[in-house]
């Protein structure tokens, strides 16, 4: 665990201080589980679910806020599992899945979703030709019902796929009025208005926090450190963590502290535990 300045310091420990009041909300894919070549085996830390349960008991709220369709985190994570014993000790686990526009909680134990986007299947129709075109055509394309996420990671050179996928598929996605986000070697298309940011302003104001956590990892959780930045000025407690990895970098200059990867995640998390309980 590295601070970024003696300010963020001292961020930590006035969020340590508030935190019966807190909601903590971590990305899903890089912060709780490893980045791995195929989607769907990104299986939560194994040390995750027994972090996630003792963070609760000494937080207001935990939620995971991913890109991920909301049933796939659950999934991968056994979040069911985990929500039913944070449930239990009188807590609450949020999924906000698809950067937001799909809920869960371990109260509701249903998924509240949207229709999906217009434009997105002739969006859909039309990839293939921007792939070809682009010297892609085996990217790797998950449909998530309400988005599109297309990934380079299996490609001979990922990074270049990307550069020159980037801009077509930007293209393409303003012409059926969708959004387009870029991440770690993935290329997401979906509906406009919901965010990582909104989600975690909504998080904060349902929950009355006094303060709040994000970790990310990479530039589709821009938004929510954006978020965070907006309630640190209105004078909450606030922390904000990067999961870093060879990959991206981008939420570095932005991050309160640095951490590598899930397990630096875990043991931040582990550590926010301990003050907590201790000052309690």
């Amino acid at each position: 665990m590295e601070f970024t300045s003696p300010e963020a310091e001292q961020r930590y420990a006035d969020l340590v201080a508030a935190a019966a009041r807190v909601v903590v909300g971590l990305d899903f894919d890089g912060v709780l589980s490893p980045i791995v070549d195929e989607p769907s085996e990104a299986y939560i830390h194994p040390d995750a679910p027994a972090v996630l349960v003792q963070l609760a008991e000494v937080v207001r709220a935990v939620a995971v806020i991913t890109g991920r369709p909301a049933r796939q985190a659950i999934a991968l994570g056994g979040l069911d599992e985990v929500g039913g014993e944070i449930h239990a000790g009188g807590k609450e686990l949020f999924v906000f899945g698809q950067y937001g526009n799909e809920r869960w909680s371990s109260t509701q134990r249903r998924i509240v979703s949207p229709r999906p986007p217009q434009g997105l299947s002739s969006f859909e129709r039309e990839l293939p030709g921007v792939l070809r075109r682009s010297d892609a055509a085996a990217a790797y394309v998950e449909e998530k019902g309400l988005a599109v996420a297309v990934h380079t990671r299996r490609l001979p050179d990922p990074t270049a796929a990307f550069d020159r996928l980037l801009e077509p598929l930007r293209s393409l996605a303003d012409r059926h009025g969708l959004t387009l986000e870029p991440g770690r070697n993935v290329i997401e298309v979906r509906s406009p208005g919901m965010t990582k940011g909104h989600a975690v302003h909504t998080l904060v104001s349902e929950q009355e926090a006094g303060g709040v956590l994000f970790a990310g990892d990479d530039l589709g959780d821009l938004e929510a450190f954006d978020a965070v930045t907006e309630l640190r000025d209105q004078g909450l407690p606030t922390l904000l963590v990067c999961s870093l990895s060879e990959e991206e970098s981008a939420l570095a200059a932005r991050a309160d502290v640095l951490v590598p990867g899930p397990t630096g995640v875990l043991d931040l998390l582990r550590d926010l535990t301990r003050r907590a309980t201790t000052t309690a």
